[in-house]
């Protein structure tokens, strides 16, 4: 790989990481052709980019970058995939849920929405992440709860004002 081949990885991956704000490091070494078609056919299912980069080019474009990857280079060691999404759980998931299969990949690290995550161990903690539009979906959920509720009641008073009028009136 020449220089200026080199230097276009890392102006990509800088670009990649900087325009991004969640993006997982995995561990796939291991995985055979089959197992790692499946991983790749998953992700594209959920919206994850997952490539294999060089950690060297890696690190250096987290350098170049703005943003504070706290101690994510150092899990740079070994094979290297980086899963980029839009939604923070989802490259959580995806791991989650092909490691019912088999034993990888294993989390090396993640970054999501300026919050580090180091090690396997965070595996259950970023699944658990909600992401912008269940939060949303919460949010109005809780704001309409009480109006839902002044309806509601409104409304079954109304039945039973108008029950109570009926019956005065049959009465009579």
């Amino acid at each position: 790989m020449t220089r200026e081949e080199k230097s276009a990885i890392i102006e990509d991956l800088t670009a990649q990481l900087t325009e991004g704000n969640i993006f997982y490091l995995a561990d796939i070494s291991g995985l055979n052709a089959q197992d790692t078609s499946d991983l790749r056919r998953a992700c594209f299912k959920e919206n994850v980019q997952l490539a294999v980069v060089k950690n060297t080019l890696l690190a250096k474009a987290m350098e170049k970058s703005d943003k504070d990857f706290g101690e994510l280079p150092t899990t740079l060691k070994g094979s290297t995939s980086l899963m980029l999404s839009e939604t923070g759980n989802a490259p959580a998931k995806v791991i989650k849920e092909f490691r019912k299969k088999s034993d990888k990949p294993l989390l090396k690290g993640a970054y999501v929405e300026e919050a580090v995550y180091v090690g396997d161990d965070q595996l259950d903690a970023l699944v658990s992440i909600k992401s912008k539009e269940e939060v949303i979906a919460d949010i109005i959920g809780l704001l309409q709860s009480p109006a839902k509720n002044v309806v509601s009641a409104l409304q079954s008073g109304g039945s039973k004002l108008s029950g109570i009028l009926k019956t005065l009136s049959e009465k009579e």
